[in-house]
């Protein structure tokens, strides 16, 4: 007899589970970016518990603990399984940062259903906005094949981080970024390149928060604020001393900045 396998089995999911008990608090999944992992959004992830979330942050595909992709594998609908799985009584607080910031817009406006919340951090409509950026990210699959994860983590870290960043920040972005795979990599660059969501932002129905480091020079406080325009209702904030990764240089200001807007929610 054969044991079905679940979407738990392919996808390592990290839980920090609540500090505390909060009448109606949903749980919170947290998607990391594309030169990161689960373990990117643990500082962030240990500070929401602490507030009452209980957060889940997973792996992507092809990345960290998790198993490569498979073949034809949607990376939207993947993590739409592993929201279900996580959470299949209630819709969650859907927290992307980066990539998994444009994973979680694109799962908002697919399966509008699973999501209570959304929060959008150092963000992107996606690399299809024009063929000379998508043309730019898919020149990254390359690169790494090319080079190697290490030789691309140390010119890139540094650029991912503001410029008065504590050097551990920088320097646990660049481990991080080392250890990223190329199968995994691959398909987050071609999701990327193939994804414009400028037209689709409308209609994102799911309460929206939009942060951006103050210093992000990767996607841009200027591409965040547009999203924020575009999105129905959006808040925007902007994250002080803080470069592309702002909730790993300042995870406290971020969690106060999603609990603040979770607690002005209807």
């Amino acid at each position: 007899m054969t044991t079905a396998t679940t979407v738990l089995d392919r996808v390592h999911v990290e839980v920090h589970p609540s500090g505390r008990e909060v009448r109606g608090a949903h749980d919170a999944v947290l998607l990391h970016g594309i030169g990161g992992a689960a373990s990117s959004c643990a500082p962030l992830a240990a500070r929401l518990a602490a507030a009452g979330l209980t957060c889940w942050c997973p792996d992507a595909p092809g990345y960290a603990r998790s198993q490569d992709p498979h073949a034809g594998i949607d990376p939207v609908d993947e993590i739409a399984d592993v929201v279900r799985a996580v959470s299949p009584d209630r819709p969650v607080v859907l927290l992307g940062t980066s990539w998994g910031g444009v994973i979680a817009m694109a799962l908002a406006l697919r399966h509008p259903d699973l999501v209570a919340a959304l929060v959008v951090v150092d963000s992107t409509r996606g690399s299809g906005t024009s063929s000379s950026k998508a043309a730019a990210m898919r020149s990254r699959v390359t690169d790494l094949a090319d080079r190697g994860p290490a030789a691309v983590a140390a010119e890139r870290a540094g650029a991912l981080t503001a410029p008065d960043a504590d050097p551990s920040v920088t320097a646990e972005v660049r481990r991080t970024m080392s250890a990223v795979r190329l199968p995994g990599f691959a398909v987050a660059a071609e999701f990327m390149a193939t994804t414009d969501l400028d037209a689709a932002l409308s209609s994102i129905a799911a309460p929206t928060l939009v942060l951006v480091g103050e210093h992000d020079t990767i996607t841009g406080v200027d591409e965040s604020r547009l999203l924020a325009e575009r999105i129905p209702g959006a808040g925007f904030r902007i994250v002080p001393d803080a470069g592309h990764v702002a909730i790993q240089e300042h995870p406290g200001a971020v969690a106060d900045h999603v609990l603040d807007f979770l607690g002005n929610l209807p």
